[in-house]
């Protein structure tokens, strides 16, 4: 195993394809970030203006603006799952890679 004094950084930057991987990681968590931020504010939103949707019951007590604010726990855990197998499945074979040469 190879020490971090070892590793020639400024070489890992200028490869291109370090800089593809630091790409396509930022434009997926952008796009992350900006569909929980958008989906996060709905549930305020919904509630200040759309109070006659999120008052309509679907069982019992429950309605649709309770059922709306679940599914933010939903989202969040969806988006982490999402994120898990992305980043396993291609970030860390990207990186794997680029480490791989530096060995």
């Amino acid at each position: 195993m190879s020490k971090t004094n070892d590793i020639n950084w400024a070489a890992i930057d200028a490869d291109p394809r370090f800089q593809a991987l630091h790409r396509k990681k930022t434009l997926f968590l952008w796009g992350l970030m900006i569909f929980s931020t958008i989906y996060y504010f709905l549930l305020p939103i919904g509630a200040a203006y759309f109070q006659d949707l999120f008052k309509v019951k679907v069982w019992g007590v429950v309605n649709v603006g309770i059922l709306f604010a679940l599914s933010e726990f939903v989202v969040a855990w969806g988006i982490a799952v999402w994120y898990s197998i992305k980043a396993n499945g291609q970030f860390d074979a990207m990186a794997q890679a680029i480490i791989n040469d530096q060995k």
